[in-house]
């Protein structure tokens, strides 16, 4: 469980960016399997992002408390995807 919330404080910074693409998406093409590719492809870009610049002594330190960084942005992904399915089906009920 403590390592699952060391994930999600991982995923603190980008929880505005993800409901800024959530929103965009709800906006252009509201279906769940394009949000779940574009969210895919963000996730790996992010990846590539974290683990090519300064920011890689972040993933050096949950490697160190046993999260390996694919797992790390695995969990990431299931949990952005819960929250853009939550998110759809709300603006679907409403709109």
């Amino acid at each position: 469980m403590q390592q699952f919330l060391t994930i999600l404080a991982f995923y603190r910074p980008f929880v505005m960016w993800s409901l800024l693409v959530n929103i965009a998406i709800a906006i252009i093409f509201p279906f769940i399997i394009p949000a779940i590719a574009t969210k895919l492809f963000l996730a790996v870009f992010v990846w590539y992002l974290v683990s090519e610049t300064n920011a890689r002594h972040k993933l050096k330190f949950y490697k160190r408390l046993g999260i390996h960084p694919i797992r790390l942005f695995t969990i990431l992904f299931v949990v952005d995807i819960s929250l853009t399915v939550g998110f759809l089906q709300v603006v679907k009920a409403y709109i």
